[in-house]
Order: structure tokens, then sequence, then C-alpha cells
């Protein structure tokens, strides 16, 4: 039985009803194609899968290019030290850019990229739309997603941590402690990793026959002034709780300020656990107790799964969660009697 015919830029254009050469400048993320013109080729390559053929001059670009969706906290450092492993192992070099949106890359960016060429995209903390994947497949972009804050799309690459785990195992040591008013400080509401938290905090206390109060449940986004504003909240309740689960490392330094503020001692009076494990939770007073999250394998595995893919391999499993681990320090101790 003959195979499938192979798709090639002059089908694409017969069908679109242009030029090979204007297909081939969409392909190439080239600028001189009307809007119109590039959706029509665009749908075009999508429909038939059409897959960019390497050629001599196609070796191995040397680069790597890390997208951040924003830049403002360290754990991205951590992130980028991952990645720089993995490049330096493909002898390439990190670029890094803020797109200063969760929404992924957008047009202008994935033209400029397509123009230059890359080894590989890792894209941090991002919602990657069908419509951005497909255009990152019909440049023949390899790309792996780091943290997705949505269910990636099916066949997506993207490299995750066990935020369920992390949040039932934080909430079951505060519970071993002795706790029984546990605060949550969440990040966005709408942000995968956060529910995930959220719902293992949520499950350790219904395992432990302890009632789930609204009222200990609060959503911001992962920095510290989110901390301070929300521990601010939960420790002027009439019944304030006597320990504060907090969704990153950085929330838990803005309840570590708020509880000095009104007098508070940790952990004596409060108990603070955080999440992330960042290497200010080791020389923070005192040393956070914190849910250790693998930031820089979690980069350095995208990174070779990116470069993976840039050979023609097929990732497998596509969507990959590595292990969190408590760490316990001196934030978390029995409550007051």
């Amino acid at each position: 039985m003959p195979g499938k015919p192979r798709v090639t830029i002059a089908r694409i254009a017969e069908e679109a009803g242009v030029s090979a050469p204007t297909v081939s400048k969409v392909i190439n993320g080239r600028s001189e194609v009307s809007p119109e013109t590039r959706r029509r080729v665009e749908r075009l390559l999508r429909e038939h899968g059409y897959i960019r053929r390497a050629t001599g001059s196609d070796g191995p670009a040397g680069l790597i290019d890390l997208i951040f969706a924003e830049l403002e906290s360290p754990w991205a450092m951590e992130l980028i030290r991952g990645a720089e492993k993995a490049a330096a192992e493909a002898e390439a070099s990190i670029v890094i850019s803020v797109l200063h949106t969760h929404d992924g890359p957008g047009r202008d960016w994935l033209d400029r990229l397509a123009s230059r060429r890359t080894d590989g995209v890792i894209i941090v903390g991002s919602r990657l739309s069908a419509q951005r994947y497909d255009r990152l497949n019909s440049r023949s972009i390899p790309f792996v997603v780091v943290d997705p804050e949505g269910e990636p799309a099916p066949g997506v690459a993207s490299v995750g941590a066990t935020n369920w785990q992390g949040g039932l195992t934080a909430t079951r040591h505060l519970l071993e402690l002795g706790h029984r008013r546990i605060g949550m400080i969440g990040g966005p509401p709408d942000v995968l990793c956060s529910r995930a938290r959220i719902d293992g905090y949520r499950a350790a206390l219904e395992t432990a026959g302890v009632e789930v109060d609204p009222a200990l449940i609060l959503h911001g986004d992962f920095l510290v002034g989110s901390g301070h504003a929300h521990g601010h909240t939960l420790l002027s309740l009439p019944d304030r709780p006597t320990a504060i689960f907090a969704g990153s490392d950085l929330q838990a330094f803005g309840v570590f300020e708020v509880a000095r503020q009104r007098g508070l001692r940790v952990p004596d009076d409060l108990s603070v656990v955080g999440f992330d494990d960042l290497p200010l939770s080791r020389s923070a007073w005192p040393p956070l107790t914190t849910v250790r999250q693998p930031l820089e394998e979690m980069a350095f595995l995208a990174t070779r799964m990116a470069l993976g893919i840039s050979r023609g391999e097929s990732p497998e499993p596509r969507r990959v969660e590595l292990s969190t681990d408590l760490v316990v320090r001196e934030s978390s101790a029995p409550p007051a009697t």
C-alpha cells in the first residue's frame, strides 16, 4: 500500500493560492507577509502536519531559549542554573527572554525566533494556548513547558513537580505537631500548581478529620507582599491560626515579617511552612521549614528534553513530575499550650 505523500511547500502554496517563497517566509518567520496570508498558510501547515526538512546547514544552532513570563523571583535563578548545566553539556548558550505576560510567546517573538534558529525553547510558567502550540510546531521549534500554569495541551512536553503531594506533606507535618487551625496562603486560584498545593492541604485536613475552614484559605501571588498582606488577614481573625502554610518561600518570608510586627515569635507563637526551598530559606531567621521543589533539576531535564526533540526524539513520558520533599528546619514546632 503506498505511503502517505510527503507534504511539501509547493503543495501548501498551491492550496493557499500563494507562491512557494511566501510559504517559506511564513515558516521562517519573515515579516513581509500579510496577516491574512500568514493565517491561511499557518492553518494549512497545521492541517497537513508539515515538518520542515533538515538541510546540510541545519546543524545545532548552539542556542537554547529560556522564556519567563516574569523574572521577579529568586526561584528564576534556580531554573536558569539548571538550564545552563544542560546547555553546557550540549556546548550551547542560554538566551533569556522575559515576556511580561503569562499568555506564552506571541507571534512577534515566534517570528524573531524562527528567523534566527534555536536548539530548543524552555517556556516557564505560561499558559500555552493550542494556537501558540500550533505556531511553534508549524515553525519546527522544539519546546518544553516548565511548571505550566494551566493543563498542558495533549502532546505538549512539560516538566513540573508533585505539588499535591507537597501540599499534603506540609500540612500533615503541621497536623502531626498538634496544629488544628492551619492557615493556607496559595497563589492565583487558576494556576495549576497553586490549586494542587491547596488540594493537598485540604486532603491532609480531611484525612485527619479536621474541618476545612474557608476563612483560612487565601489566594494571592507567590511574592513577599502577598504573604505579608494575607498573613495580616489570617492573624487578625478572632480565632487566629497557630500555623500557616505558605504557597511559596517568599510568601512565608512575608508571614515572618507580619508576625514580627505583631510581636509573635516564630515558631513559639506561630509555625510557618513554605514551598520551594530557595537558598534564602536556609539563611532566614528562623531557618524556614519548607517543601523542596527541585527547580534546578526541572529546568535541567526540560532542557535535555527540548534538545532531544530537536534531534527528532519523542520524549516518553511527555509529562514529567519530579518529587517534592519536606525539609524540616526551625520555623515549625508544636502549638503553644
